[in-house]
């Protein structure tokens, strides 16, 4: 991904970073209000098909930005699994949804144009302002009674590319159509309920769609960037952390003390397969393929900065394999279990193993030998952490300040 700043304030400092806000804020309001967007009539209008601007304009926003995301993203000079996406709560969604497009059309506002119609002094738009804010308050002092409702129907970052189960740029493509589409019809609407004269609408609209639409297929055609392309990029700067300092591979003792550190939220992604895992694996450590930790990745990178993720197998072919895939996608604080499993039984699987010598084997054969399939019930899956005392090795978890998706909004 091109080396941008990570923020406003790394680039302007912390001044200029609140002036690059405010200055953001106030011609996004001035755009709004000479558009016509602090009149609650314009606005109300859509809703009798008269005057479909509103529509048009945010529609315009969504695909015009999406364009943007997407075609730098295929380019490599933008990380989309940095591009903050609300969660999806699907029924709550819904709901909400509902409650506020009929806010709207009782209102005649959406919360950022009925703040442009206040800062204009407009008394419909401060009355408007009033009643969002006493909505907030009776929100916030009621929601514990529909807290589970509220919090259901968890779908993590779910996107249209997810629902339909296609590549990208055909959803890029769909959409830029269906809103080009949407504007069409929208326009034959004007003209026959608010008797808009088209021929008078500019002829420069027709090369704006066709540009749209030219952008949209060079997404297409590009293609968003692979996981391996991913790494490729990252390969000059990690390979030698990864290789030569093998400053991601954590001894055991390392993390039995991670397992008992309640400052860490811990998890322990075992990729081994189902038969080993189920003849013995670390206590709270969760069977993950390849193919469900890469599909889990964007849920896994909203859980908070102090998350730490150990990826493990039996030695450390597979679960290097994953350390690469989660890193290329962005996730921090991503180590591996050095030796694997086999390296943990070696130390921990009795008193007198302590302090057992590292083997890097290749493959991902177990060593050792079960019974039965205890699972976490074996008493090295759960070692006693007085062991961490007689146990040596190099501290290398420090938890990475998250370069993630942090936050977003709607105004």
């Amino acid at each position: 991904m091109a080396p941008f700043p990570l923020n406003v304030f790394e680039l302007f400092g912390e001044f200029g970073g609140y002036l690059v806000f405010l200055a953001i804020g106030f011609f996004f309001g001035y755009a709004l209000e000479i558009g016509g967007f602090g009149k609650s009539d314009k606005l109300a209008a859509q809703f009798y098909f008269k005057d479909l601007t509103v529509l048009k304009v945010m529609f315009t926003g969504i695909i015009v930005a999406m364009l943007g995301v997407f075609l730098t993203s295929a380019l490599g000079l933008l990380d989309y699994n940095l591009v903050w996406v609300n969660p999806t709560y699907l029924w709550p969604g819904i709901i909400g949804g509902l409650i506020m497009g009929v806010g709207f059309i009782v209102g005649g506002f959406c919360p950022g144009t009925s703040l442009v119609a206040m800062a204009t002094g407009k008394i419909d738009g401060i009355f408007f302002v009033l009643g969002v804010l006493f909505g907030i308050f009776t929100f916030g002092e009621t929601v514990e009674y529909f807290w589970d409702f509220f919090y259901s129907s968890y779908m993590g970052r779910f996107t249209l590319m997810d629902w339909l189960g296609i590549p990208t740029g055909y959803v890029v493509l769909i959409v830029v159509l269906m809103a080009l589409f949407m504007f069409w019809g929208g326009e034959q609407l004007e003209k026959i309920f608010g008797g808009k004269d088209l021929n008078k609408e500019p002829k420069l609209r027709y090369a704006w769609a066709g540009g749209l639409i030219v952008i949209a297929l060079a997404a297409l055609l590009i293609g968003q960037p692979t996981i391996a392309e991913k790494w490729d990029s990252l390969a000059a700067e990690k390979e030698p952390l990864l290789e030569d300092s093998r400053a991601y591979q954590i001894h055991p003792g390392e993390l039995l003390s991670v397992i008992h550190n309640d400052d860490i939220k811990l998890f322990m992604i075992d990729l081994r397969t189902e038969s080993d895992y189920n003849l013995f694996h670390i206590e709270d450590a969760e069977h993950y393929t390849l193919e469900q930790l890469e599909a889990d990745a964007a849920t896994l990178r909203l859980e908070p900065s102090n998350a730490v993720f150990v990826v493990m197998s039996n030695n450390e072919e597979l679960s290097t394999e994953a350390w690469k895939m989660l890193t290329a996608e962005n996730l921090h604080n991503v180590y591996i279990l050095e030796g694997g499993i086999n390296y943990w039984l070696d130390v921990f699987a009795s008193e007198s193993s302590h302090n057992a010598k590292l083997v890097i084997r290749p493959g991902e054969e177990m060593t050792h030998t079960f019974n039965a399939a205890l699972g976490a019930k074996h008493p090295a899956a759960s070692p006693d952490p007085h062991l961490i005392e007689e146990l040596e090795f190099e501290a290398k978890v420090k938890l990475e300040l998250k370069k993630g998706p942090s936050g977003g909004g709607c105004g």
